[in-house]
């Protein structure tokens, strides 16, 4: 029963949040893409503190990547470099990165995380309703596989405080713990999937 109502609930929030990039124009997302080339083309790239790596999103759903910009354009993730790049981008340039973005995996980089990804894929269980690795599943929720381990337990303890509010992601990590995290991270870190963009 838990399972079927997850899956509804995966597939109307990607159904809800779905955007039409299939009229993109790549060669354009590939030009406004450059100012973001200094972090996201290259493997293993730090932030600043806290340090995390900085996320792969070569090979990330478009309506993902479109969602995300939007959210740090209109300041509703927080983090400071991204609304600066991103606040005078308009919906079609954003539309154009994702499409660019989502055909560009570049290099696939050695995993990085330290938990356990036997214990995570237990736990992650739930998670794989809705993170598939299969671009036309999704909509706008976002691939994991191959994403650093770091920055995902970054993401997720941002739920759990509600620095990112989501309700859905919210109640689902509610109750793990900092080992939990690390080894669903692990789980999927340890997985073929996103990489640096080209």
């Amino acid at each position: 029963m838990k399972k079927s109502i997850i899956a509804f609930v995966c597939g109307l929030l990607a159904w809800s949040g779905a955007h039409n990039v299939l009229a993109a124009d790549i060669e354009a997302g590939k030009a406004a893409f450059e100012t973001c080339r200094g972090c996201h083309s290259i493997p293993g790239y730090s932030n600043v503190y806290p340090t995390y790596y900085v996320p792969k999103i070569g090979g990330q759903r478009a309506e993902y990547v479109v969602a995300a910009l939007k959210a740090y354009r209109e300041q509703a993730r927080p983090h400071g470099t991204m609304k600066a790049n991103s606040y005078d981008l308009s919906d079609k340039t954003i539309e154009n990165i994702a499409a660019y973005t989502e055909k560009s995996v570049g290099k696939q980089t050695k995993a990085v995380a330290d938990g356990d990804p036997a214990k995570g894929k237990k736990l992650a269980a739930s998670c794989t309703s809705c993170h598939t690795n299969k671009l036309k599943d999704g909509g706008n929720i976002p691939i994991l596989a191959g994403q650093y381990g770091n920055y995902l337990v970054k993401v997720m303890k941002d739920y759990q405080t509600g620095k990112r509010n989501n309700p859905v992601m919210q109640s689902m990590l509610n109750g793990l713990s900092e080992e939990d995290l690390h080894d669903i991270s692990a789980y999927f870190a340890y997985q073929t999937g996103l990489g640096a963009v080209e």
